[in-house]
């Protein structure tokens, strides 16, 4: 695993992504923050050794190499999920990536699905912390180069950007929730059992990703963020269908607002 990471980072470098020192990762529908990319580099996972494809519909598949804010940025266009019927390894092998490249910090956002009965479809939530109900990479032998056996997770967001980013909605005037994200396999969404449940156990937004990235960040101390676009409402009292393509049109309305707060913390870290 750990050959595979260096033969793909050093690939990037010899395409000419050097030194990116911020990491984005882009949530379904949420794929329009590369508008503020001064794009260098534009690579087709295909294209890049050891890296699956992207198969859901909304996702470009494409690692995008550039500037924001006077900043060299990596951004990924689309990522992996557990439904598509990879390996946690897998789900988290761009990350690990990002890190031997020199990535500093990661930005990552999400479309989730609100569970907290005051958060609104539209609405953006701040993830302060997790319920992870998936599996995770971690299982298994450890990879020693990237981190420890054992790593804490008492704090796996990073509070530094995170104020950060409340400050710059507050600024801006943009609803930012804080809350509690929970991780699930998918693909189906939840029955109205299932969101009771995610409820009592605390959480405030239920979604399909993220959650992988983020303890492989936290595993090789890559400090992260990450922001979740609330696309829909999940009352489990009164549970409706849900329309997918209402889903996608949700996240992209909400995403000017994302794309500002990215925008603006990027510039002051």
């Amino acid at each position: 695993m750990i050959d595979q990471i260096k033969q793909t980072a050093n690939f990037l470098k010899e395409n000419g992504i050097i030194s990116p020192q911020i990491g984005i990762v882009l949530g379904t529908g949420l794929g329009n923050l590369v508008n503020e990319i001064t794009i260098e580099k534009e690579i087709s996972y295909q294209d890049i050794p050891n890296f699956p494809l992207s198969t859901v519909e909304f996702h470009s598949g494409k690692l995008i190499y550039g500037t924001i804010e006077g900043k060299q940025v990596l951004a990924m266009q689309g990522r992996f999920h557990f439904y598509e019927g990879y390996s946690m390894n897998q789900i988290v092998f761009p990350i690990r990536v990002m890190k031997l490249l020199g990535v500093q910090k990661l930005l990552i956002s999400n479309a989730a699905g609100a569970i907290n009965p005051k958060y609104k479809k539209g609405d953006l939530m701040l993830i302060n912390d997790h319920v992870n109900l998936q599996p995770n990479a971690l299982i298994g032998k450890n990879i020693d180069e990237l981190g420890t056996r054992f790593p804490d997770m008492s704090e796996p967001y990073n509070t530094a950007m995170g104020s950060k980013l409340i400050s710059i909605a507050k600024k801006e005037n943009i609803t930012l929730h804080e809350g509690v994200y929970a991780s699930v396999p998918g693909p189906m969404l939840e029955t109205a059992a299932e969101y009771r449940y995610i409820h009592t156990i605390g959480a405030d937004a239920v979604g399909m990703s993220t959650v992988p990235e983020v303890i492989a960040a936290n595993h090789m101390e890559l400090p992260c963020v990450a922001i979740s676009v609330l696309t829909d409402e999940c009352d489990y009292n009164n549970l409706q269908p849900i329309n997918i393509e209402e889903i996608i049109a949700v996240a992209g309305k909400a995403e000017k607002k994302l794309s500002l707060l990215f925008k603006e913390l990027i510039a002051e870290i």
